[in-house]
């Protein structure tokens, strides 16, 4: 029915979350329809997002200077990390406003099943950063899932000769709630409510 190009179009557009196949086919049809106002200045950002945008080599932020903004921010409180599992979730974090310190970004979280391990994630360089002493507490904001649990007692054993106190999200997030998906008032309340682990 379309040509091969609108079919690849389509086909890596149902690969975005949230997009599944007709969602994709709503959205190729939409951008084809409007190419002049839509099509082309998206392929301009992409293109540009490409070519520009790198991870921040201190703390696994998105951004296009090195170190990320929120690392080269003088303004932040210096004694607070938060660890959060992704991208997604730092910027959840920074919606609420409600943060002012440092983040660092593990990279996904500890899962048997999709073969991801303590290697495949940032957290010998979170320890190495931790061991700095500059940090007085160490907050684990991290999704209320099984994964996220085991992420945050290995994480907690590799912490724990830092010296820093560790806390944790409290009330607010729903057990399998993802940060991404919460209000900014429930993400603030988490943030405030937080408790110590050990």
């Amino acid at each position: 029915m379309v040509g091969p190009e609108i079919e690849r179009l389509i086909a890596l557009l149902a690969r975005l979350p949230g997009l599944g196949p007709r969602s994709a086919r709503r959205a190729a049809l939409a951008l084809v329809e409007r190419k002049d106002s839509l099509l082309d200045p998206l392929a301009r950002a992409l293109a540009q997002v490409a070519h520009t945008v790198k991870t921040c080599p201190i703390c696994g932020n998105f951004d296009s200077c090195e170190p990320c903004a929120i690392c080269a921010d003088p303004t932040r409180d210096e004694s607070q990390l938060c660890v959060v599992a992704d991208v997604g979730s730092l910027w959840a974090m920074e919606r609420t406003g409600a943060f002012k310190g440092r983040y660092h970004v593990l990279g996904g979280l500890l899962s048997a099943l999709d073969g991801v391990g303590p290697d495949d994630l940032a957290i010998e360089s979170l320890r190495a950063r931790a061991a700095s002493g500059r940090f007085a507490e160490i907050i684990l904001a991290l999704p209320a899932t099984v994964e996220a649990q085991t992420t945050a007692h290995f994480v907690q054993d590799r912490l724990a000769a830092s010296g820093a106190r560790l806390s944790a999200l409290a009330q607010g997030v729903p057990v399998g709630g993802e940060l991404d998906y919460l209000d900014d008032g429930t993400l603030s309340a988490a943030l405030k409510a937080r408790r110590t682990l050990s």
